[in-house]
């Protein structure tokens, strides 16, 4: 008995034991005080005959979103709408990801540019664009977007079947079928293979110095999948033109106005602040670095992508991460121009069914799991470039 009590004594005075012990206690605490106010809220609103509960999601939706990225129309359920949304809301911030990463790369670079014309005018990019509202600049590109361009009827084709008008760029499209899909996939999956015999290569370069033997392998890995669900399914190749009518385009792909200004408005904005972090970064390497790269007769470009940023990433990455997670976050602002991203959809959603409190509960556990997931990827890169001691 008395060593079992030694031994609780012990277990009480373990640092790690009692760091756990907190923390589930402190869940608990959450969950529980969550589960008091859902049966408080869930009571009140049945004193007052308010419908709850998620059942509605099963429903007809009624109404039709104008642009979706998956198959959808107003008889299907609000669960399909609101996963429309969610489509939306994913493809537009990841675009926005990818275009603020590469002009705030290219800016933040430009910063510290020898040439004093091509370092201002960087300047004034990262401070025009870092001191106004980004609400106010998705207006500004949506309305010149729309106050630009000509109407449908009057529509420019500014190539074959390639028109341009103030409600948006429509161009032709191809006829995407299940087949189309596998052909897709094959190849992403042929350029992951082609990914670990490019790194295998360069391990056998590093150890023997020579490499031409898995050069053939690295292209057959990466041509020979997608060549495979080609001769399998065999898909149809057919072409959907745009035809311009009397007051609208049928047919073909259409890049939106809305969608335009949110992606112009999301990237530009982002980049900006991207671009000062790319500049810190930069500035974190020591001068020496540059010095000996250039002793050792490296071109400054070459030392800035082969010696500089990746020291700077360990700099680069964590502040980054915050961008990535506001640009995301900051999609919301969509619903002002009229793009169907998941906030409007979802007060679509409330004004139809009165269900508010399920419906923000949706939106904020979807931006939550967004957040965790670019936080969880974005921290496992870190640890990937983090410089290591030896």
């Amino acid at each position: 008995m008395r060593a079992d009590a030694m031994s609780g004594t012990r277990l009480l005075y373990n640092l790690r034991f009692r760091a756990i012990l907190y923390q589930v206690i402190a869940v608990a605490g959450i969950v529980l005080l969550g589960l008091y106010l859902f049966s408080n809220v869930s009571q009140k609103l049945a004193e007052q005959n308010i419908a709850t509960g998620f059942g509605y999601l099963s429903r007809e939706a009624g109404f039709v979103i104008s642009q979706t990225l998956i198959d959808y129309k107003p008889t299907d359920t609000y669960g399909r709408a609101i996963l429309a949304g969610i489509v939306n809301t994913v493809w537009v911030s990841a675009w926005s990801v990818v275009l603020a990463t590469i002009l705030g790369l290219v800016v933040g670079i430009a910063r510290l540019s020898r040439n004093p014309l091509l370092a201002f005018l960087a300047f004034l990019y990262v401070e025009a664009l870092r001191n106004v509202p980004l609400l106010l600049y998705l207006f500004l590109w949506y309305a010149l977007i729309v106050t630009s361009l000509p109407s449908v009827r009057e529509a420019w084709e500014i190539l074959p079947h390639v028109f341009l008008s103030n409600s948006g760029l429509t161009v032709p499209s191809l006829v995407w079928t299940s087949a189309h899909t596998t052909v897709l996939l094959a190849l992403v999956f042929g350029g992951i293979l082609g990914v670990i015999f490019h790194r295998r290569a360069t391990a056998e370069r590093i150890r023997t110095g020579n490499v031409r033997a898995l050069w053939p392998w690295i292209v057959l890995a990466v041509l020979l999948p997608p060549v495979l669900a080609l001769l399998l399914v065999q898909p149809d190749f057919a072409v959907d033109l745009p035809e311009k009518g009397r007051f609208r385009l049928t047919g073909g792909a259409q890049l939106r106005p809305e969608f335009t200004a949110l992606l112009v408005g999301l990237a530009l904005s982002a980049s900006a602040g991207i671009a000062e972090i790319v500049r810190s970064g930069i500035l974190s390497v020591r001068k020496g670095q540059w010095e000996a790269a250039r002793a050792l007769g490296l071109r400054d470009g070459l030392t800035m992508r082969l010696v500089v940023l990746p020291q700077a990433l360990r700099v680069i990455i964590p502040p980054l991460t915050s961008s990535y997670l506001s640009l995301f976050k900051n999609s919301s602002l969509a619903i002002a121009i009229g793009y169907p991203d998941l906030v409007m959809v979802s007060n679509t959603t409330m004004n139809q069914t009165g269900q508010a409190i399920e419906g923000i509960a949706i939106f904020m556990l979807v931006y939550l799991g967004l957040s965790i997931t670019i936080s969880v990827f974005m921290n496992w890169y870190n640890s990937r470039v983090a410089l290591k001691e030896r």
